[in-house]
């Protein structure tokens, strides 16, 4: 693939999503974008971006983007965040709450539902009582349209149910579909599924309690993570939690932002609540 053809696609994944696509990431450009060219006839990589840079953005350019985008995910992925959820943040906000009765959760860029579903299951198994009297919300948005519809679906393969999820919880959420799994209907009625790009404008409805944004902000320049973390404190509670990925940090991007240690893992807080419940 020539520079021109890369730098057209690193260019549209950019100003589509923000996410930075690295120089020398051509092999992921042809490895991803291979099967789009081939669904539609196009012999090459090279042939589908040269249609794609005469035609203004439309369905293609769309799918190209969403395919450019990365899906990665694992039910309880690195474990520790759900830990934290389990012994700490939720027991801890179910005091706070115990008035007002309402929880809300997001999971951002929940990719194909894995994450979202591990948060359901560790609720339901917890902590019953929620399940009582509580409003209890739980967000889950993707950029990429096809996720969202995998996610809302709840139809796992078996290597996907393999990866990270407990046997025990295995049997007890899910049944067979045909060679699939396909968690039940209670479960995925807790959650609303949405198309939502963190570099577009939020809409959530709830001010938010816990906040997992996990592997995402390493896809993303500076300023850019900059301007996402700013947005948070408008659509979290003053003692909501953020959760981030292992190799992600707040620190040295938005002092708003106080690392706090809960068991193996580092979750965040609002440094001055005061002022943040007032904005």
């Amino acid at each position: 693939m020539g520079s021109v053809q890369f730098e057209f696609v690193r260019r549209l994944v950019y100003d589509r999503t923000a996410i930075v696509l690295e120089p020398n990431k051509e092999y992921l450009v042809q490895a991803r974008l291979g099967p789009i060219a081939r669904d539609v006839g196009i012999a090459t990589v090279e042939a589908l971006v040269g249609e794609l840079r005469r035609a203004p953005f439309g369905a293609m350019h769309a799918r190209v983007v969403e395919a450019m985008t990365t899906n990665e995910t694992s039910f309880f992925r690195d474990l520790g965040p759900f830990e934290a959820l389990k012994n700490v943040v939720i027991p801890d906000l179910i005091r706070r709450r115990a008035d007002t009765r309402r929880l809300a959760i997001w999971s951002a860029a929940s990719s194909s539902g894995q994450e979202i579903f591990s948060i359901a299951m560790t609720l339901r198994e917890t902590f019953p009582e929620l399940a009582a009297g509580w409003r209890l919300t739980l967000l889950a948005t993707d950029f990429c349209n096809e996720m969202v519809e995998r996610a809302r679906s709840g139809v796992f393969n078996q290597l996907e149910v393999n990866r990270g999820l407990p046997a025990p919880l295995l049997v007890k959420y899910f049944k067979r579909r045909g060679a699939d799994w396909e968690i039940r209907e209670d479960l995925r009625r807790m959650i609303e599924f949405r198309q939502l790009n963190l570099n577009d404008g939020w809409l959530i409805p709830d001010k938010l309690d816990v906040v997992f944004m996990r592997n995402v902000l390493i896809y993303f320049d500076v300023e850019t993570k900059r301007r996402i973390l700013s947005r948070l404190p408008r659509v979290m509670k003053p003692d909501g939690v953020l959760f981030l990925g292992a190799a992600e940090t707040t620190l040295g991007i938005d002092p708003g932002f106080q690392p706090v240690e809960i068991g193996r893992s580092i979750c965040y807080r609002l440094r001055d609540a005061h002022t943040t419940a007032a904005t």
